[in-house]
């Protein structure tokens, strides 16, 4: 039998070792069907292999309509995907987070009924707010037209960039003492928020909840130098969430006066540690470049519109620190830094953080020291904001249920609700990832998922456009 690989498949440049085994799995038994669990997981580089069986039975007569095992699996096994975010370690899952992202923060944006947010939001006022790090000492950077303080005008992708001028006199500790404290920070931000709110509407703090709702969706980004800082969607409801207009005195004006208010407040006090050889504490703040921006609905001539949003919170809903240059993998002691050839700048900021961890270790800063200190979520939201990424990936699984169903003719308990079904299942995990011919299969299988899906929305987006037209013209 002859396989045919993907469209955009080729085997080129292949080391032999991968070629090999690429022929190997190509001409094993079964090879149809590991493809056909491959594009299932949606090409996932690191999928988690199962073996067991299920059984399902006909609750009221006993009966067995249909029985499953993976003994006929090709190696007896049921890969499915491992659902890690990181691109760094699955992009394909990391491609599927990043879409539920955006549809999550695009229900809060637009309003989608069947995620919780009535189309009327779209009045309501809204605002892209980013709050950023202070500076912990000068670092290589493209400041507009000018050259950097070095006097080189560095290139866009320039390695330095990012990097202090004076590595010795850089605030190392500072740095990761204030991104591990970023939610923290945070949280004192969404409480002073509303205190402002309240303060600049002239009610009371509990007047100002009765009526109105201030409602978030944020994501957390690393810039160069390796500070977390935060791009928010923040918005005004009324009092019962999205379902209820804000009051007239909620307006863009106040919640902008309002946000920039409640951030110059926050402080989180790190106190000193003399007898762990800390002998000055850290007053952290928010850092003085502020950006708050309206966000306009489509096609209003508003420069920042919801799509765009949206876009760009799920670009970086899937990055983690290793963007700058550190690993995504906790890192134990400074000697697997140097075998992990860790660049200077992220192996300085790991380095304080493994320094730190003995005079703060409630704060957990050597678990988390690969992520430069951070431990918060990348990806948060408040309750009323939209819907949640457990129900869009529920959906999802409703989705395949009800194809597996029709699949097996097993009757769907919403046209027959007294047909009841009884499903036993026993797995067991039996370990995970590709072997080389595989990973090469399963990458050329997401490509194609990606480039299908890409391709019909430009066509859809082409239809609308179309569709567009011809009502205006008649």
């Amino acid at each position: 039998m002859v396989h045919h690989m993907t469209h955009t498949a080729t085997t080129a440049g292949l080391d032999p070792a991968t070629l090999g085994d690429l022929l190997r799995v190509v001409g094993a038994p079964g090879f149809d069907r590991l493809t056909e669990q491959l594009r299932r997981t949606g090409g996932c580089f690191q999928p988690i292999h199962l073996t067991g069986a299920t059984k399902t039975i006909d609750r009221a007569t006993g009966t067995l309509l249909h029985h499953y095992s993976t003994d006929t699996e090709p190696g007896g096994r049921l890969r499915i995907a491992c659902g890690n975010r990181r691109a760094s370690r699955c992009p394909a899952c990391a491609w599927t987070y990043a879409g539920d992202t955006y549809h999550l923060i695009r229900a809060g944006l637009t309003g989608d009924p069947d995620k919780g947010t009535p189309t009327t939001i779209r009045d309501h006022p809204r605002v892209f707010a980013t709050l950023t790090a202070p500076s912990f000492g000068p670092v290589h950077n493209r400041p507009g037209n000018r050259p950097c303080r070095c006097g080189t005008r560095h290139a866009e992708d320039a390695p330095e960039l990012g990097t202090p001028l004076d590595p010795d006199t850089y605030d190392y500790a500072g740095a990761v003492l204030w991104n591990n404290h970023a939610s923290d920070l945070w949280r004192y931000f969404t409480i002073y928020l509303r205190r402002e709110i309240a303060k600049r509407a002239g009610l009371t703090q509990k007047a100002a909840r009765e009526q109105s709702k201030v409602s978030f969706g944020k994501v957390a980004e690393y810039q160069k130098r390796g500070a977390v800082h935060f791009h928010a969607v923040i918005r005004f409801d009324g009092p019962d969430g999205p379902d209820t207009p804000p009051p007239a005195w909620a307006t863009l004006d106040l919640l902008d006066d309002a946000i920039r208010a409640a951030a110059a407040r926050v402080e989180v006090v790190v106190p000193a540690n003399p007898e762990a050889g800390v002998n000055e504490g850290w007053t952290l703040r928010w850092g003085t470049q502020l950006d708050v921006q309206p966000i306009g609905a489509f096609g209003n001539g508003e420069d920042l519109t919801e799509q765009a949003v949206a876009s760009y919170v799920a670009k970086y809903a899937t990055k983690a620190a290793e963007t700058t240059g550190t690993v995504d993998h906790r890192v134990g002691n400074k000697e697997a830094l140097v075998l992990l050839d860790v660049p200077e700048h992220p192996r300085r900021l790991i380095e304080a953080c493994l320094d730190l961890h003995h005079a703060y270790p409630e704060r957990k800063l050597r678990d988390w020291a690969h992520m430069l200190g951070f431990r918060g979520h990348f990806s948060t939201k408040s309750r009323a904001y939209s819907t949640t990424l457990g129900a869009l990936r529920q959906v999802r699984a409703d989705y395949r249920a009800a194809e597996q169903r029709a699949a097996l003719g097993l009757p769907d308990p919403d046209d027959h609700p007294e047909a009841t079904t009884l499903t036993l299942a026993h797995w067991a995990y039996a370990g995970n990832g590709h072997t080389p011919g595989e990973s090469w299969l399963a990458a050329n299988i997401h490509r194609d998922i990606q480039h299908n899906r890409e391709t019909a929305r430009e066509h859809r987006a082409e239809l609308q456009d179309q569709l567009a037209l011809e009502g205006a013209a008649s």
